[in-house]
């Protein structure tokens, strides 16, 4: 039970307005090493710093419902013929600065062509309302970066895949079983958006409690609609000591307390530490839209996961992660295609930037072999 209050404390603990965090320029105060930063000062805004054998390129493109989307392309120094490509987005509410772009700066560093990307309706990306999700857009925009890094003559459009991590990663395997151009997919950290928003943690969500879900946001589509505003609350929504829906402003406190459950501290130590802390995240600062988790209850991710085959996937989680049945379950689901990695000593938040614990060189493994 608590950590499922715990993933309602992340999205339900009240707090005021922000306050700005200290230049990216100083030292976390990590181990060496530890993260993807260690003592290597954030460079240009990113939480992590460029490899000086790789090359980093701000980058444009549309997905088919004529959204722009905002992405970096990293490319390996002085490639030459054709190279495996991957797209890389994630975690739900990071942008492309976050752990995602620390993923594709190491692919690229490995040899790979590698675009992270982030999703329609944050960061640099475009759309109208800002920082709303929806699954279907957010998986359109894996086959829109697909798209992308085809078109690029340093790119073997017959090897590309895609790598996601945490509450992309749905999104990236449902993309992936709709589109053969994608011959290999990995994730890290998984989370099922869908599943955790219409069922909460594990699942406890009870049929009445579901149906309070449905009524809140039922009920924001009218203040909404009234007001002419998207009104920001809690995408996971919490309930109360008296069983009612409790949502917040804010996706993370503004100040860790001091009784703070541990899966609140690991996410505070990475989005709002300046280990992981960037302005544009929406973890960062602010909340979604309060009626994103709508399109969730209505949109499940994985259900045809069996057309992904005779294509392959890899999941890796922590040991200690909160996540880790989501990948298990997906594993379960289609044991010939999909494979699962379980990393020891590491948590949910671990595998967003810490790259001794990372397995990179079993990614690189993996796609070595399926981008064959």
């Amino acid at each position: 039970m608590q950590r499922r209050k715990a993933l309602g404390v992340i999205a339900g603990t009240a707090a005021a307005s922000f306050t700005a965090l200290p230049a990216f320029a100083a030292e976390t105060g990590r181990a060496a090493g530890a993260t993807g930063q260690g003592k290597a000062a954030a460079k240009a805004g990113y939480t992590f710093a460029l490899d000086k054998n790789v090359k980093r390129t701000s980058v444009r493109f549309k997905n088919r419902y004529g959204i722009e989307v905002a992405g970096d392309l990293y490319v390996p120094k002085n490639a030459r013929g054709k190279r495996p490509a991957l797209a890389v987005s994630g975690p739900f509410g990071a942008v492309k600065e976050q752990s995602s772009g620390l993923y594709a700066n190491e692919f690229a560093r490995r040899g790979y062509v590698a675009l992270a990307f982030d999703p329609s309706f944050t960061g640099e990306s475009g759309g109208t309302v800002r920082d709303v999700a929806s699954p279907d857009i957010y998986t359109e925009d894996f086959s829109a970066a697909v798209d992308f890094l085809g078109l690029q003559k340093i790119v073997d459009r017959e090897r590309i895949g895609v790598q996601a991590v945490c509450g992309l990663s749905g999104m990236a395997l449902t993309a992936a079983a709709a589109d053969s151009r994608i011959k290999a997919v990995a994730t890290a950290s998984m989370y099922d958006m869908s599943r955790s928003m219409a069922r909460g943690h594990q699942d406890y969500y009870t049929r009445e409690q579901r149906q309070k879900v449905v009524d809140h946001l039922s009920r924001q589509r009218w203040i909404d609609a009234e007001e002419g505003t998207a009104a920001r609350l809690s995408h996971e929504v919490p309930f109360d000591e008296n069983g009612n829906v409790a949502p917040s402003d804010r996706v993370l406190p503004k100040t860790l307390p001091a009784d703070a459950d541990p899966i609140t501290k690991i996410f505070f130590d990475y989005y709002r530490t300046e280990r992981g802390y960037h302005p544009r995240s929406i973890n960062s600062t602010t909340a979604w839209t309060g009626t994103t988790p709508m399109s969730f209850f209505a949109f499940r991710q994985m259900t045809n996961i069996d057309m992904l085959a005779p294509r392959k996937a890899l999941l890796v989680a922590g040991a200690d992660a909160h996540s880790r049945y989501y990948s298990e379950d997906v594993q379960a689901k289609a044991p010939d295609t999909v494979d699962l990695v379980i990393v020891p000593g590491a948590d949910h938040v671990d595998l967003y930037d810490r790259k001794d614990l990372i397995p990179f060189d079993k990614l690189d493994e993996f796609f070595t072999k399926n981008l064959a």
